[in-house]
């Protein structure tokens, strides 16, 4: 007698139903995407900006007095900030180089600059006052002509301020002392880049020797 095998029933569970998953944006609404803002924080942006916070290890001041090795009055320095803040500052050298001294130091660089051009007007007038006179010394000879010492610096200086020219010893520019009567041409030097030349006579004084006739 033949085997039969129950054929399985044709009905069949149901089967599960698959998950479909959904691209974002497709058939629902896609949901907006969030956009994070750095929220501003004005006080941390200002003591990060502040011209006393110390950048790359160092500190940028405002002299107020020369220091070796640093620099001169009104010059910016960059330096270590215990320096800064332990030497310089209390001992008055710098300040901070912050705007309100920077302006104070700028119009103080200006009016230096108008003070440097009215001076060098000054001495361009004095130059061509001094181009149009000659100064006199006597001076002790012997009948050659030869000095018994010599002039000097000194006494130009002095001659010259006897006619209202006021010209110091350090304004004279002389190779040597003048040994000899005769006519020279005197270099001064008045400041800046201002120079003049006076013609200067060194004539016998009345107790000099007589030329032999």
């Amino acid at each position: 007698m033949a085997k039969t095998t129950a054929k399985k029933s044709d009905k069949a569970k149901p089967k599960a139903k698959a998950k479909v998953k959904r691209k974002p944006g497709v058939g629902a609404k896609a949901a907006a995407p969030v956009v994070e803002t750095a929220v501003r924080q004005p006080g941390v942006e200002r003591r990060r900006n502040h011209p006393t916070r110390a950048k790359d290890g160092q500190i940028e001041i405002l002299l107020t007095h020369a220091v070796p090795h640093v620099g001169q009055p009104g010059e910016l320095a960059k330096v270590r900030p215990g320096f800064a803040r332990n030497y310089l500052i209390p001992q008055g050298l710098a300040t901070f180089a912050t705007p309100h001294n920077l302006r104070i130091v700028e119009k103080h660089r200006q009016r230096l600059r108008q003070l440097e051009e009215a001076r060098r007007a000054d001495l361009l007038s004095l130059s061509a006052q001094i181009a149009q006179r000659q100064i006199t010394i006597e001076a002790n000879a012997n009948a050659e002509g030869h000095l018994y010492g010599s002039v000097n610096a000194d006494q130009i200086a002095a001659a010259l301020k006897a006619d209202n020219l006021p010209i110091d010893v350090e304004n004279i520019r002389l190779e040597g002392p003048l040994k000899e009567l005769g006519l020279y041409t005197i270099k001064l030097h008045l400041g800046q880049d201002v120079d003049a030349e006076i013609r200067l006579w060194v004539v016998p004084s009345a107790h000099s020797e007589e030329a032999p006739v």
